[in-house]
Formats: structure tokens, sequence, C-alpha cells
């Protein structure tokens, strides 16, 4: 079971949580300017990295906050969590 430690309630069983995918992703700043393959790119395209990874988490049985972790994918150790607009303890590998 892979431990989460919420930034608001402390570390809680993964099964609290919901996924958001990952994280520092920029929306557009003007949609209607992008075309469709911009728009399909900021949609689905995503880094599939065999490693450090920063991703977004919801608390959704708990305090229903989003927040971020940054995580190894090849071992789930979780390196960091941050809340939004934080950056994490150490840049990312």
């Amino acid at each position: 079971m892979l431990m989460i430690a919420c930034p608001w309630c402390g570390p809680r069983e993964q099964t609290e949580f919901a996924y958001g995918g990952e994280a520092h992703i920029a929306r557009p700043a003007d949609p209607d300017a992008v075309d469709d393959a911009q728009w399909a790119d900021y949609l689905f395209m995503r880094t599939n990295p065999k490693g450090c990874h920063r991703e977004q988490w919801n608390h959704a049985f708990g305090c229903r906050r989003w927040f971020n972790v940054e995580r190894d994918t090849l071992s789930y150790r979780i390196t960091s969590v941050y809340k939004p607009g934080e950056r994490p303890a150490e840049p990312a590998a």
C-alpha cells in the first residue's frame, strides 16, 4: 500500500486519494488561438518517465484538496509533497 502524506491531513493510505495526472501542465493562455493539434497536445500528451515524476493528487476521502507529489515511478518512493503554488523540496532528476 502506498502511503501519501497530505500536506493538510498528514500520512494516509493511497485508497483515500485520487490521481490527477501530471503536475505543472500549463493551459494555453488563449485556447481559441491554438489549432486542433496544439489543443490535442495540451489535453493528451504527457511524459511517462522512468524515474522522478511530478503528479497531482486529490485527497478525495479527506480534506478534498489538491496537492503535488514528486514520486519515483520505478520504486514508487515519494520524495516530495507540496501544495499548489509551492515548489518541491529538491528539483526533479
